[in-house]
């Protein structure tokens, strides 16, 4: 049976990560389908030919405030159908979603709000997770098989985490926010890697940039491919890529069967 490799990953600026080498290593790493967010940037500042050059189709869903958020799919192949947005104003304003079709399978990349910079936006987030798990619900109606990649902005166990005592009053490990992730999977949904590497410690896909926290490995894992319970059994393998240093994040890796 056939593989596909789908990677998400949260460039922290595509234009930033382009000039670290993004593109040879995507030749190299290969995706199927790259699931990229935060890429801080408008369709027009970003140079889709150089990825058409590396054999990839590019899609981009942007903010409307410039250097900031956005999301994109990078695909060698040729979706049946793009959806951009969820169709939520105060959402779709920070351009945090995008959807790509092929055939029964749907692959979106979305971008979690973060809420470390005050009870304004930690308010935000929560009324985002409540909305997106209500728009993922009425999707599933039509569109059941989903892989959905992306930064959740949340650490979801004590061992996704490299200290749960000092963080668990901190936004992307605060109870209300674990109980979501819970919910969410709950609701029909498997964590691709964990599910797959049930025992696997000190893996994450974030660093602070203080305290060479990336150096001591004092990272989070809050970088998804979540898959729903129908399709989940197309799963094959999934990895987290800590070696790779475009961002302060790295890449997530799910391998399916198709």
């Amino acid at each position: 049976m056939p593989l596909k490799k789908i990677i998400t990953y949260n460039l922290n600026g595509i234009r930033a990560a382009l000039s670290k080498g993004l593109i040879d290593w995507i030749k190299v790493a290969s995706p199927d389908i790259l699931c990229v967010q935060e890429t801080k940037a408008q369709p027009d500042q970003i140079p889709s030919l150089e990825f058409e050059m590396a054999g990839y189709k590019t899609y981009w869903f942007s903010a409307q405030k410039k250097g900031y958020s956005s999301v994109g799919i990078i695909t060698k192949e040729e979706p049946d159908h793009v959806e951009y947005g969820m169709g939520i104003e105060k959402y779709d304003y920070e351009g945090r979603f995008i959807r790509a079709d092929y055939g029964d399978l749907s692959v979106i990349s979305v971008y979690h709000p973060n809420g470390t910079s005050g009870d304004e936006r930690q308010a935000f987030k929560m009324q985002w997770l409540d909305d997106f798990l209500n728009y993922v619900n009425e999707l599933k109606k039509t569109r059941p098989n989903l892989i959905i990649s992306g930064d959740y902005n949340i650490c979801h166990t004590k061992i996704d985490i490299h200290d749960p005592v000092r963080n668990a009053k901190n936004s992307g490990f605060l109870p209300e926010e674990r109980e979501w992730v819970t919910k969410f999977i709950g609701n029909g949904f498997v964590d691709s890697y964990r599910s797959l590497n049930p025992d696997k410690l000190n893996e994450y896909t974030w660093w602070s940039y203080r305290s060479g926290a990336r150096a001591k490995n004092l990272g989070w894992r809050i970088d998804y491919n979540m898959v729903s319970q129908a399709y989940a059994e197309h799963m094959y393998s999934s990895s987290i890529h800590m070696d790779v240093l475009h961002s302060d994040h790295c890449p997530a890796e799910l391998v399916i069967e198709v």
